[in-house]
């Protein structure tokens, strides 16, 4: 089962890694501090040390659980799995299962956040309340989205982000407002160093497209099961690919839609990880509402 060969550096990522020893293979994760349980999901193409400044200010008072999907970060990367949005809602509703997460608020950015609404449809007891940012839930729709998904989905596309770090070496460093240190975009860099490394990156960006008939199914019961669940949006207002006016989306389906506004572009955990860690304390328990400084 192939693995990453890398060990992160202890000043940048400075946490215990734990495993859940999966069918597919060993899927990495965090599981920092006490309290309610906090669930980060990441999407593409980062992994959980996209979180790593959220977790260092939030586990004084949660329980901080974040995972390496398949594919990505520290986690196995296994040949004989599809790395569809489907596939890894699967394995991370497994990992809830297994670590018997009640009272569960989820967080999900990217892909992060349509895999973590599929997994509060299914585990609809165990939820208390959601965190979105610069995500969504239904068929891709308008003309950025779209153009996007065709020419990430089209072959030659799909053979150069198979065959080198694209996502790494071009698109996330126009993702953030802040440029991001060489240790830092080298930490994103060295789990694709490998072409099983460079699957699950290449297969988000085809599924834009191809997931389409998955998401439907996804906006039908985010709709039907999540819409009384309380939501807070944290949503970087310099992403050209997910406009400040998708808040209106959510707003449509969820009755109580709290937001915060942040000065950032697409990873915005990398942006405003001090902004989206005070939102989040104050959004579930406002005594808790600062969390202190953090020196990653």
């Amino acid at each position: 089962m192939a693995r990453p060969g890398f060990t992160p550096d202890p000043a940048l990522y400075p946490f215990e890694s734990r495993w859940f020893d999966h069918p597919i293979g060993p899927v990495h994760y965090l599981d920092e501090g006490e309290g309610p349980p906090l669930l980060l999901l990441h999407g593409n193409p980062t992994w959980s040390f996209l979180y790593r400044g959220i977790v260092i200010r939030l586990r004084k008072h949660f329980r901080c659980v974040a995972p390496d999907l398949p594919g990505f970060g520290l986690s196995a990367r296994p040949s004989a799995y599809g790395y569809t949005p489907g596939d890894h809602a699967r394995v991370v509703g497994d990992l809830v299962r297994h670590l018997d997460l009640r009272g569960l608020t989820i967080m999900g950015q990217d892909w992060g956040g349509p895999i973590g609404l599929r997994v509060a449809a299914d585990e609809r007891p165990r939820m208390r309340a959601l965190v979105m940012g610069n995500t969504w839930f239904w068929p891709s729709e308008g003309r950025a989205m779209n153009a996007f998904g065709y020419v990430m989905g089209s072959a030659p596309v799909q053979s150069l982000l198979r065959s080198r770090a694209v996502f790494v070496d071009r698109l996330l460093p126009l993702g953030v407002l802040h440029p991001l240190a060489p240790e830092v975009l080298d930490h994103y860099r060295q789990p694709q160093v490998e072409a099983l490394g460079r699957e699950g990156a290449a297969e988000f960006a085809r599924q834009v497209m191809a997931a389409r008939p998955w998401l439907s199914d996804l906006e039908d019961d985010v709709e039907r099961v999540l819409s009384d669940l309380p939501l807070l949006l944290t949503w970087g207002t310099r992403d050209p690919l997910f406009p400040v006016s998708l808040i209106d989306r959510f707003r449509v389906v969820f009755d109580r839609v709290s937001v915060e506004r942040l000065e950032a572009r697409h990873f915005i955990q990398e942006d405003a990880p001090a902004e989206i860690s005070r939102a989040i304390a104050a959004f579930l328990d406002p005594a808790t509402a600062n969390p202190g400084p953090a020196n990653v």
